[in-house]
C-alpha cells in the first residue's frame, strides 16, 4: 500500500499540471468584462499607445499585478484557474506585442 501511495504521489503533478489556455479564449472568457471600454483606466486589445508604458515596467510587474490586483482590476482579473504563464500570453496578445 505505500508503494502504491509513493507511486502515485511522484505522478500526480504530471497529471495535475494545466496546460496553457489560449490568449484570445481566456481574453473573451475574463479580460473582455473591462477591458472592451467599460472601464477607461483598462487599456483596450490592441491600443498599442496605452500598453506601451505598461510593457515597459517589465512582464514580471504585470503578471504581479493581474495577480495581486492593481487599482481596478480585482486579485487575478477574476481567472481563478490562470497561471503565471496564461497572464503572461494574454498581455502579450491584448498589447498586440510581436513577441506573441
Amino acid at each position: 500500500m505505500a508503494k502504491w501511495l509513493l507511486a502515485v504521489g511522484m505522478f500526480l503533478p504530471f497529471f495535475s499540471a494545466q496546460a496553457t489556455q489560449d490568449p484570445e479564449v481566456l481574453y473573451n472568457r475574463t479580460c473582455a468584462a473591462c477591458h472592451t471600454g467599460q472601464l477607461p483606466q483598462a487599456p483596450r486589445r490592441g491600443d498599442r499607445a496605452a500598453w506601451e508604458p505598461r510593457l515597459a515596467q517589465g512582464m514580471d510587474v504585470l503578471v504581479k499585478h493581474v495577480t495581486q490586483g492593481f487599482k481596478a482590476m480585482p486579485p487575478r482579473g477574476l481567472c481563478m484557474d490562470c497561471s503565471a504563464e496564461d497572464y503572461r500570453l494574454v498581455i502579450l496578445w491584448m498589447s498586440g506585442s510581436p513577441d506573441t
